[in-house]
């Protein structure tokens, strides 16, 4: 698994800033992909070290982690939030399982052009919030939103 690049957002989960992991090698290939970028096996392999470095260098300025994609090795996505601590963390995927754990967020499914993503009332693309053990559909944060 490998970090195409990564960021500081604040509009992927709602009310939470942040760091999220672009992991490459994206098996889903969904037309009309704004990411395409990340279908290829590119950038540098997530490993502790550069976890650990990027907790220590954001890890003050962020409340979440979040990783967008690595549909290729759902297991090895959830061992990786596992590690992490002391943030919530979240998982961008677009296959339709929710993990067994390891996660307070998941994006659940793939793009489909005509439904547009998260903004769209239209989506059939969904952002769930672990509450104790259920997951709760807090898609509808996205629309009407100005920001």
């Amino acid at each position: 698994m490998k970090v195409a690049s990564f960021d500081i957002v604040f509009q992927e989960i709602p009310g939470e800033v942040t760091l999220a992991l672009n992991l490459s090698g994206c098996p889903c290939h969904c037309p009309g992909c704004h990411s395409r970028h990340l279908w290829e096996d590119v950038g540098e392999p997530l490993t502790k070290d550069l976890l650990d470095g990027l907790l220590a260098r954001y890890g003050a300025m962020i409340t979440c982690v979040c990783f967008m994609g690595g549909d290729q090795n759902p297991k090895e996505v959830q061992y990786w939030a596992e590690q992490i601590k002391d943030h919530k963390t979240a998982w961008y995927s677009g296959r339709m399982n929710f993990p067994e754990r390891g996660f307070d967020y998941v994006k659940l499914g793939g793009y489909i052009e005509e439904l547009g993503g998260l903004k769209s009332p239209k989506t059939n693309q969904r952002l769930y919030k672990r509450v104790g053990n259920e997951w709760q559909d807090i898609t509808s944060a996205f629309w009407n939103r100005t920001i």
